[in-house]
């Protein structure tokens, strides 16, 4: 197969902890071809999407005590020409986000991009129509109680109702902007209006779940269907477990909640086109849907001796 990753400049990515980085060793080792560009180097010429498509070729990450290690340099790029994205057999839009209008713009090329003939993961579709926050809130069954507002007065109620509270920028990422909420913090004015600009951009508040000093765990799902799963347990004084922030990977297992919650999830993914996501689960709750750029691969493989890549490829390789 011929693969093209869509991802941001690659010499600002870890080798040891990105998914994208994961995936493209993974292809290259089973004998695929490895093409990168990025959402700058897109456009549409006779209504067919084009990017600027380098080949690249990585040295593999090796397993030391309890850690990745790759060499420097761990990669090579060749020469980028301008290619039909339909001469590719499967496009992997891996940008992080957050969500911002030139990212937007490059899911309305890849719209461009002929889905009998190349395949793009996830759809250009799917990403518009899920905010990583926002779509998590289809599914009230799963979900702690959240609300969506910019209205200060509301938050304060909700917060004094529940005692806690986190609240969550709608376009963050990584646990940045992510506050925890009290109704005595005599800062709690000052906070709500920064994180709101004062009124003007709501923001998601969300019960707190105590259980999130055990973990935020994160589940890779692939066609709607959990594959691994690693758990991301604050450390410090910190409450977010995110691994931006230094949260450290535990391994865990998937469990029949996880299952359920994903059962739930993935007649609505299956129609948007989101194959592959990562869920965030803390207490049995569903806390987000990842589908931009989610990771977590490295941290599975290596606790669990795995190489989630090989199920990744033969998905590609069967749909």
């Amino acid at each position: 197969m011929k693969l093209a990753f869509i991802i941001d400049p690659i010499e600002r990515l870890d080798p040891t902890h990105d998914t994208s980085v994961a995936l493209m060793e993974t292809a290259q080792q089973a004998g695929h071809e490895v093409f990168i560009t990025q959402a700058t180097d897109l456009s549409v010429r006779d209504s067919q999407a084009w990017a600027r498509l380098a080949p690249v070729q990585l040295v593999p990450v090796t397993l030391g005590e309890n850690r990745w290690l790759a060499i420097d340099p761990w990669f090579s790029v060749g020469t980028a020409e301008w290619l039909p994205l339909e001469t590719m057999d499967a496009v992997l839009m891996r940008t992080d986000p957050p969500v911002t209008i030139p990212y937007l713009y490059a899911t309305y090329i890849l719209d461009y991009v002929n889905p009998a003939k190349t395949r793009v993961i996830n759809a250009p579709r799917g990403i518009r129509a899920a905010n990583e926050k926002m779509y998590a809130l289809q599914f009230s069954s799963v979900i702690p109680e959240t609300i969506v507002t910019g209205d200060r007065d509301t938050i304060r109620a909700f917060v004094e109702r529940r005692g806690q509270a986190v609240l969550k920028p709608l376009g963050g990422k990584a646990g940045e902007g992510i506050l925890l909420l009290e109704p005595g913090d005599r800062n709690f004015n000052s906070l709500v209006e920064i994180s709101t600009d004062r009124g003007q951009v709501p923001v998601m508040v969300q019960q707190f779940l105590p259980e999130a000093k055990d973990g935020d765990k994160r589940v890779i799902l692939l066609d709607g269907e959990p594959i691994g799963a690693v758990n991301r347990v604050p450390t410090g004084s910190e409450f977010r477990g995110n691994m931006a922030v230094g949260g450290a990977a535990v391994k865990i297992e998937v469990t029949d909640r996880d299952r359920e919650i994903a059962a739930t999830l993935a007649p609505m993914l299956r129609r948007d086109g989101l194959v592959f996501v990562g869920i965030d689960i803390i207490g049995g709750y569903l806390t987000e849907v990842n589908v931009t750029s989610p990771t977590g691969m490295r941290e599975i493989d290596r606790l669990d001796g795995v190489r989630l890549g090989d199920r990744v490829l033969d998905w590609l390789a069967n749909a």
